[in-house]
């Protein structure tokens, strides 16, 4: 078996501004096993905020040719990476291979029927006015993610809420509130309709939340990277988001699924903008979630070849085997 190791970097269609970011493109790292007449994909972007870089990545993956080439299974990969987006873009290279030399697809290894999913459509942090434009002009998704820092969120909600009467929305600040200011702004949110508020407090800084009763759902980002955190985090959130990237591939992803669904969490299954390479073990999460945001082709200039479909509703349908899996 050969592994590629190839980067990537895709312009954003326009400047994507969260709580202490901005991003303007997506640099990607994408890994093809080659085995025979065979190949599998996977595509890592990594976790920005914790140190997880294209160059560390490139650098994991080149420390594991060896024995991936040698004949390494996925299951045996697991052990030798950490969580991030090495392990996630060569686990989900594995997925994709497994289902080529089966000749089957990989809804057939998991011995699943895929659904189609509606996706959110993300806004990024701008003026109200501006993000309540950008509302409007997203009129063919009923279902929103709104970002947010501590710079005057409940006046940009109302300006979208007013905006979209009929969306359901979500918030996520990205760790942007302190314990205070959620408990200033959950009351204005539950007026407004809020479905869930992801990750409002810091990483690590959010003890406080055991015993918190929110009357909106609070939802886990940063501080449930992959299931090794989830014990941990379990009594403080009421969802739990998936991000490949976070947790190191689909092999991962499904256990904390499982982890979480045991618990009668709801689940929720997130992207750090990437191609439709990324979207598409993304997608069978989002078979086991309430909240589905796979919407990272949407904020790019471009995408890949074979990409997902993205129809009226924000429907997107089963990826095509071209593509992954």
């Amino acid at each position: 078996m050969k592994m590629l190791i190839e980067r990537g970097n895709y312009p954003l269609a326009r400047p994507f501004s969260i709580t202490g970011y901005v991003f303007n493109s997506t640099d990607t790292v994408q890994v093809t096993l080659k085995d025979g007449e065979h190949c599998g994909r996977g595509e890592g972007i990594g976790v920005y905020y914790n140190d997880d870089t294209i160059d560390g990545m490139v650098a994991q993956l080149e420390s594991v040719r060896q024995a991936v080439e040698s004949g390494l299974c996925r299951e045996e990969v697991q052990e030798l990476l950490p969580p991030g987006g090495a392990l996630n873009a060569l686990d989900c290279a594995f997925w994709d291979l497994e289902a080529k030399r089966a000749g089957v697809s990989v809804w057939q290894l998991l011995d699943m029927s895929p659904k189609p999913l509606h996706t959110v459509c993300t806004i990024g942090i701008d003026t109200p006015e501006a993000m309540a434009e950008l509302a409007r002009t997203y009129s063919r998704y009923p279902n929103l993610k709104i970002k947010l820092s501590d710079d005057r969120p409940i006046e940009r909600l109302e300006a979208i809420r007013a905006a979209r009467p009929d969306a359901t929305l979500v918030i996520d600040v990205n760790q942007g509130w302190s314990f205070d200011e959620l408990r200033e702004y959950t009351p204005a949110a539950q007026r407004l309709g809020i479905a869930m508020i992801e990750q409002p407090l810091a990483r690590g800084a959010d003890e406080c939340l055991e015993g918190f009763r929110s009357p909106v759902p609070l939802g886990a980002d940063e501080s449930c990277l992959h299931a090794g955190e989830y014990a941990a985090v379990a009594p403080r959130y009421d969802v739990i988001n998936i991000k490949l990237d976070k947790c190191g591939g689909l092999t991962q992803g499904l256990r904390l699924a499982e982890l979480a669904r045991a618990d009668n969490k709801a689940l929720m299954v997130g992207n750090m903008t990437g191609t439709s390479l990324s979207m598409a073990p993304a997608f069978v999460i989002g078979q086991f979630c309430r909240f589905v945001d796979i919407d990272g082709p949407l904020l790019l200039a471009r995408d890949i070849e074979y990409g997902l479909t993205y129809g009226e509703g924000g429907v997107v349908e089963a990826p095509v085997p071209r593509l992954w899996g």
